[in-house]
């Protein structure tokens, strides 16, 4: 699944389109690495996202099939201690 898609249906950020922007802006990091919205996300990835003075970092579990609700996008990721 794309990394952008991914982030709108695992509920990380609202919109496709802000995915993509954060993504081009270098704040959106796969596995160690900077990441374009093309990026192929598989379980086991990890995923380091900085929105504004947010920062998440979370493990794919699974990959949902369509937006999630809010308790079952818990399901999905696992919140990582920030470093």
């Amino acid at each position: 699944m794309r990394l952008d898609k991914f982030l709108q249906v695992s509920r990380l950020v609202r919109r496709r389109a802000l995915a993509n922007s954060l993504c081009h802006a270098g704040r959106v990091v796969l596995n160690g690495r900077p990441a374009l919205p093309a990026a192929d996300v598989r379980p086991g990835d990890v995923i380091a996202i900085e929105v504004g003075a947010r920062r998440i970092r979370a493990r794919v579990r699974a990959l949902p099939t369509s937006r999630q609700a809010g308790e079952e996008s818990v399901e999905v990721l696992e919140d990582q201690a920030l470093e």
